[in-house]
């Protein structure tokens, strides 16, 4: 446990970083002259280099892709796509000891979480799809109907949608990486995924896997890196993608949405979230603070499905403040390399700054700081903060703060709790506590939110869909739906002969 407003830096792994550093097109792994540095953010130390794409290698994965789509055989051939799916996810778990550690050095996760949904639970979406190509049917046959005495027959095939582009976020890029690459795969499209400029290397050694180890043909995965605006923006608005695929913030993916327009190509966003945990007066107040403490610590907070706002009843305000304010002090925070480690670093000092000016904004404007507020050095460590008396339209309630920071809200009845649940532009998620499994439920069909944890259920798994409503995105990932995504429907009809 880290008491003190200092951390020593750690050493990590920097030989992991050096090993992957170049471009995926074409099914060639391509080095270019430029470069920029990945940070290891548990230190401020430079972790590595990674090429910086421009406009010239976006506009070559984009045409590898296109080309594999209509001369590979990938998008007919599921035998194919299924083996080669099978040999990504044996050659993840073969190198996951090397992934672990690039994972905890460039993304300032801790090393239980790549246990988890940093690394080896992201590998069983590729097993899921792959598996679900065992079964699924991309044609459906419908009745047979006469018109103008002759017997129609008529089906509808599902088809590869086509060239995806995929742009992931930095806080989970495994997981998310792979929860795009695995059902466009599985779809039969071709795909060029852009890493997050914060966590490149991660991303760069999937495509070095996928080259060296998978009979994937060339141009069915490019991977690429950039920190440039203009790529992103390229791979939005090129006429040969078909599909965006962006999972990030809100106010990107609106640009994102808009950029896509101008060619009607198809969105999937999964996007921002300000999740409420309601509490019910007859909850256990001892689980109720340890879920809300021990889950704004999951990875500092950066987390958008995480539940940042906890509703409680006005009378046990104040107790459960304290209570969990009481748990916060026993978050084990340092070095992510560490299995004790609880809560590593945020990602960029650009983050912390960001967290901690809607923090002390918050205290301006009149919430109560309980615990926290306070940067951590060195590295980009921010304290868990708890705010109590929080005004659900203020600023801390209502937008997006991705770092380790808990609002308390009171409520007075449970149509209060649902109305400020509910107040939020976003819709991801939430949960509710009850001593009542029906009441409890009963809360949860009035919140509109994409995925809901009844007393601590747990959603996140590769056969369940997820997704958000409202300003929380369109679309869902994973599961068969997340398969559907990629897919066209195409309704055929042919006359009956004899």
């Amino acid at each position: 446990m880290v008491s003190q407003e200092t951390i020593e830096p750690q050493a990590g792994n920097p030989g992991v970083a050096d090993v992957y550093k170049r471009l995926l097109i074409g099914g060639e792994l391509v080095d270019i002259e430029a470069t920029y540095e990945s940070i290891n953010p548990a230190t401020g130390a430079v972790l590595g280099t990674a090429p910086d794409a421009g406009i010239a290698e976006a506009e070559r994965a984009i045409a590898a892709a296109r080309d594999a789509f209509e001369n590979s055989g990938w998008a007919t051939d599921v035998e194919l796509r299924k083996r080669c799916l099978t040999q990504l996810a044996a050659v993840l778990r073969e190198h996951a000891d090397d992934l672990r550690e690039l994972t905890i050095a460039e993304v300032g996760a801790t090393r239980n979480l790549t246990y988890g949904n940093q690394l080896d639970a992201p590998i069983g979406i590729v097993e899921f799809y792959a598996g679900l190509l065992d079964d699924y049917s991309f044609t459906e046959e419908l009745s047979t109907i006469e018109v103008r005495g002759q017997d129609n027959r008529r089906w509808v095939e599902k088809e590869a949608a086509g060239v995806v582009s995929a742009i992931i976020a930095y806080n989970y890029p495994n997981q998310l990486a792979l929860a795009k690459l695995a059902p466009s795969l599985a779809a039969g499209c071709t795909v060029v995924l852009k890493a997050a400029p914060d966590t490149p290397l991660i991303t760069l050694a999937l495509g070095e896997l996928i080259a060296e180890h998978t009979d994937i043909p060339a141009g069915v995965v490019n991977i690429i890196s950039s920190q440039s605006v203009e790529v992103g923006k390229l791979l939005t608005t090129h006429p040969e993608v078909d599909v965006v695929t962006f999972t990030g913030s809100t106010p990107v993916g609106k640009q994102i949405m808009a950029a896509a327009a101008d060619s009607l190509k198809r969105v999937f966003l999964e996007l921002g979230g300000k999740s409420a945990l309601i509490v019910l007066d007859d909850a256990d107040l001892q689980q109720a603070a340890m879920f809300g403490a021990f889950t704004i610590c999951t990875h500092a907070g950066q987390g958008c499905a995480l539940t940042t706002r906890l509703l409680v009843p006005r009378a046990q305000h104040d107790q459960i403040a304290e209570m969990v304010a009481g748990m916060l002090q026993h978050v084990a925070v340092g070095d992510p390399g560490d299995t004790k480690t609880y809560m590593g670093p945020l990602i960029s000092e650009k983050q912390r700054d960001k967290v901690d000016g809607m923090v002390q904004r918050a205290i301006a404007d009149g919430a109560r700081l309980v615990r926290g507020g306070t940067r951590i050095d060195p590295g980009f460590f921010y304290s868990a903060t708890l705010l109590a008396d929080v005004d659900p339209d203020s600023e801390i309630a209502q937008e997006e703060v991705f770092g380790p920071v808990l609002v308390m809200i009171p409520y007075d009845s449970e149509d209060d709790a649902v109305r400020i649940a509910n107040n939020s532009k976003y819709g991801l998620s939430g949960g509710v506590l009850s001593a009542d499994d029906d009441r409890a439920l009963a809360i949860g069909r009035r919140i509109r939110t994409g995925t809901f944890s009844i007393n601590g259920g747990n959603y996140f798994t590769p056969d369940v869909p997820f997704g958000g409503y409202k300003q929380s995105g369109i679309g869902r990932e994973m599961g068969v739906a997340g398969l559907e995504e990629f897919l066209e429907i195409k309704a055929y009809a042919a006359t009956v002969k004899g």
